[in-house]
């Protein structure tokens, strides 16, 4: 009630617009500095295209697809190449040669993408229900979720290259891959048929988050 005694209503309307210029102005500025954000993200990214692809879909099927991966996996992935903890001939060093707030940028800016199909067939049954005991004697889904789409650091199984599913779990089996015990532990008591069975079946899922 002061406020309006104390200012003609010209001078009132001046207020209300010089405040929605200003609204404006500040709305301009945080669009910018998104734009700067993702800009620097994707400069950060282009690198990364020449191994992961482009469009998501990597050349070599050794090569995991990174796009819509869970963000906490990669972060933690990029901070183990780093430290060691995890060991690769390409990634290691470039994992050293970044900073703590470049690998949190790489890791938001790849899992904001979209998970490429890449046309992968579905498993015939005997090897879905060799999948099935497996899971049922190891259980996969109480990490990587019921439709083997992980969760937070967990990672997404669920439509990525059989050849680098089973080259990994058979790492973690062998101890060439040493930065989660517990997976080491689990691939251990599963066979060598089971560990490629897993994958076969895992690479033929289609889940999509939102579908």
């Amino acid at each position: 009630m002061l406020f309006r005694k104390t200012l003609s209503r010209p001078i009132q309307e001046l207020v209300v617009i010089g405040f929605a210029a200003f609204t404006i102005f500040l709305v301009g500025v945080a669009q910018a500095q998104d734009s700067g954000t993702e800009t620097k993200a994707g400069e950060t990214a282009a690198p990364c295209a020449a191994c992961h692809g482009e469009k998501g879909i990597p050349i070599d099927k050794s090569t995991p697809v990174i796009w819509g991966q869970n963000e906490g996996y990669l972060y933690l992935q990029l901070r183990d190449f780093k430290s060691g903890a995890r060991k690769n001939n390409v990634m290691t060093p470039i994992a050293q040669a970044l900073q703590r707030d470049d690998m949190l940028t790489l890791a938001q800016y790849f899992s904001s993408k979209r998970w490429p199909q890449l046309g992968l067939p579905s498993a015939p049954a005997d090897i879905v229900a060799k999948a099935a005991r497996a899971n049922n004697s190891i259980g996969c889904t109480g990490c990587h979720q019921s439709e083997y789409q992980g969760e937070g650091t967990q990672p997404r199984l669920a439509g990525q290259w059989r050849e680098y599913l089973e080259s990994q779990m058979l790492a973690f089996r062998d101890g060439s891959r040493g930065n989660n015990p517990g997976m080491s532990d689990l691939m251990n008591a599963a066979s060598k048929e089971d560990i490629a069975a897993m994958a076969q079946y895992l690479a033929g899922q289609q889940y999509m988050p939102g579908q």
